[in-house]
């Protein structure tokens, strides 16, 4: 197991390491057999033979583990029932041409937006006289892209986000590997690809670039050219204008037209279950396990293991804020981590909101129902788990707090009965810049969810079957792990920020997870409180040499990471273990309010385990004071480690403006001390990205 995470995180296939290390050893261990058995005298020494039996025991049984680890070992895990893929072929093209479809849309999504944006190019294509399937790469034998000009008029469409520092998302990391590794033939194959990223992150939309240039080298035709969407700015904004360019490109490429049906094209059809055994019936994504007891591991996104909460404090002295300090318990899970991992949380949404979107749309939420694919063919037969009810699916499954984008509006729109509430939700489902300026004042700059624009258009009453179709799906949240496995093996700390916030319509918008955790005391109601959870592997590690010093820059909850760093380098000093410099540079705004881990980080000070703590308290002065102003103050201290001791550079916290400032008092270090250009300093900084030697992790 170790071994395999190893060669993961170095980027190492166990293919090739094993043959490798065999074709290094098995010459070497002949050798060993030759010069022993022919007892040659230049060849050994003169009291002892040059290798012993114990070595050539133990060279045989090197080589044999490494055989049978490569040809006959195989992971024996349980699978979690209803992780199973029923009749699911791994032949996308024996799937398009039994349904007569010839685009398919591939997704590579963490959050759900690629999938999302790659079901509406699919349905697009109807409106212009061709059959799509949007298509998961991980279910499905990709090798087999080769074999779409088989297919008359064949497209393939690559939806890929970037996740992290440039990698690829969990369910196209299979794809990403296999095309560094293949050499297919695309001759022949049509393709275009829109990329989901985010601008403040060094490695903008590096996924979709990656798979736009491999396409191409293995001579695929591009057919329109790479989509670019930026989270940081509009997201939606940027795949609506891709988007309206592109059809009409492939229209003119295969010779086709729109064939003007612009009515609603509706992917799943409705059924009403009144007999049903209750046990049949999906209430969540944790009603499926059954029982604390009964969880099987491996534990991941389709799998979640039901953590215990074993604290739940308030870690902020005043203040209108509240901050969190949460302990989940996974004793006896066989869960691993490392400091710097993210732990990914599933929520659930607020009872109020979803009772009142039954109310305004005059429904009964306990009604059990099923939406059922019209395509029978596809792999995804529910847009949820069914059967369920409609309460379940907007607590449990679908995003009902977050803005809805334009399609959900163009959809909708056919129900309202009031022309001008009609216009406008169509006019902002539209790229002209006065639909998108209205899109941005009245959904976006005013943070209306889906109940807040039901409330404010009177005339809007859609089913709600095919409110819940337009919904996606509610995701999973991301949280750095505050604490070191080497410490804590039994938990997993969380630090966060409850968000709550009054929009610009008087209304109260709450945080899903953070208002949801903040309620999850350890007993309640005499029962332990849980949270669905999984680990998210992260690049974001402590040097592998311990006697690297380490400058870490974290204000806020950007402190998470850094409490489990401290945590380790602590526990190596105690070990015996030389450990290099450990800086940290914090930022809070008052001293008196919400100085997180105040005794804990001075403690580790006071000790030794922190070389030098310095704290920036932005709002305790007339003038303010960030993270950034700290790291200038003590710049020859920090050249020195940086340039000197090869120390290694940990960011994390916001990407928009913080990590963007502290890079650029970077920049002005390296100018200043190294006697740098701008453009060298630079230079110089990306180099230590390169090395992975500067680190962030960041979120906008």
């Amino acid at each position: 197991y170790c071994l395999d995470e190893i060669l993961t995180l170095l980027g190492i296939y166990k293919k090739t390491f094993c043959f490798t290390l065999l074709y290094f050893s098995v010459p070497s261990l002949a050798a060993a057999l030759l010069v022993t058995m022919a007892d040659t005298p230049e060849l050994m020494d003169e009291d002892e033979p040059f290798f012993s039996n114990l070595d050539i025991l133990l060279f045989s049984l090197i080589a044999g583990l490494l055989v049978y680890w490569l040809v006959f070992r195989k992971k024996v895990e349980p699978i979690p029932e209803f992780k199973k893929l029923e009749s699911v072929e791994t032949s996308f093209i024996d799937k398009m041409k039994k349904t007569g479809k010839n685009i398919v849309v591939f997704y590579g999504s963490q959050t759900g937006t690629a999938e999302e944006f790659s079901n509406r190019l699919s349905k697009d294509a109807h409106r212009y006289g061709m059959k799509g399937m949007s298509a998961d790469p991980e279910e499905y034998d990709m090798s087999e892209l080769s074999r779409l000009p088989e297919i008359e008029n064949s497209l393939a469409i690559f939806c890929m986000a970037t996740y992290g520092e440039g990698d690829p998302t969990d369910n196209s990391q299979d794809f990403y590997d296999w095309l560094q590794e293949g050499d297919a033939d695309f001759t022949g194959v049509k393709y275009t690809v829109f990329s989901l990223g985010n601008k403040t992150y060094e490695h903008y939309n590096a996924m979709g670039k990656y798979v736009d240039k491999r396409l191409a080298e293995l001579g695929a035709q591009r057919i329109f050219d790479l989509g670019m969407g930026d989270d940081d700015g509009n997201l939606e904004e940027d795949f609506v204008s891709w988007r309206e360019q592109f059809w009409p490109a492939v229209c003119e490429h295969f010779g086709v037209e729109a064939t003007g049906e612009e009515s609603s094209i509706r992917q799943y059809e409705l059924k009403v279950h009144s007999d049903l055994n209750m046990n049949k019936i999906y209430t969540g994504e944790v009603g499926r396990l059954k029982s604390f007891e009964n969880q099987k591991p491996p534990f991941d996104s389709k799998n979640p293991f039901l953590a215990p909460v074993s604290v739940n404090r308030k870690l902020n002295k005043a203040g209108d804020r509240h901050l969190m300090h949460l302990e989940l318990d996974i004793t006896g899970s066989k869960i691993r981590y490392e400091s710097g991992d993210h732990v990914a949380v599933y929520p659930i949404n607020d009872s109020v909101i979803v009772n009142r979107i039954g109310e305004v749309l005059g429904v009964d939420l306990d009604t059990v129902i099923s939406l059922n694919n019209l395509d029978e063919e596809s792999n995804k037969k529910h847009p949820f788990p069914c059967p369920s009810t409609y309460r379940t699916a907007l607590t449990h499954y679908l995003d009902i707090t977050n803005p809805p984008r334009t399609n959900v509006l163009y959809e909708l729109a056919q129900y309202a009965t009031e022309p001008k509430e009609q216009e406008n939700m169509r006019k902002m489902a539209s790229s002209s810049p006065e639909g998108k300026a209205l899109y941005q004042s009245w959904v976006l700059d005013s943070c209306r969810n889906i109940l807040a624009i039901l409330e404010d258009l009177p005339s809007l009453r859609p089913p709600i079957d095919h409110l819940c179709e337009l919904l996606p799906r509610l995701q999973a949240r991301y949280y750095s792990i505050a604490s070191s496995s080497k410490v804590h093996p039994n938990s997993i700390h969380i630090c966060a920020v409850v968000v709550e916030y009054e929009t610009k319509t008087g209304r109260v918008n709450k945080g899903v997870t953070t208002n949801w955790l903040k309620s999850k005391m350890p007993t309640d109601n005499g029962h332990k409180a849980t949270v669905p959870m999984y680990i998210r592997k992260s690049q974001f590690r402590l040097p592998f040499k311990s006697t690297n010093p380490v400058i870490m820059v974290g204000p806020g909850t950007g402190i998470a990471p850094f409490m489990g760093f401290v945590q380790e380098r602590g526990w190596l000093k105690e070990q015996g273990k030389e450990v290099g410099e450990t800086v940290l540079y914090y930022g809070c705004r008052h001293k008196n309010e919400d100085f997180l881990y105040q005794e804990e980080l001075e403690e580790f000070e006071k000790t030794g385990v922190l070389t030098a703590l310095n704290v920036a308290f932005s709002r305790d002065q007339a003038e303010k004071v960030y993270v950034q102003h700290l790291l200038k103050k003590s710049k020859e201290a920090v050249w020195r480690l940086v340039h000197t001791d090869n120390a290694h550079i940990y960011i994390c916290g916001d990407a928009r403006n913080m990590a963007r400032d502290v890079q650029n008092a970077f920049y002005e270090i390296a100018e200043e001390l190294g006697g740098l250009s701008r453009a060298q300093a630079v230079d110089y900084i990306k180099k230590l990205m390169t090395k992975g030697r500067y680190s962030q992790d960041v979120w906008s």
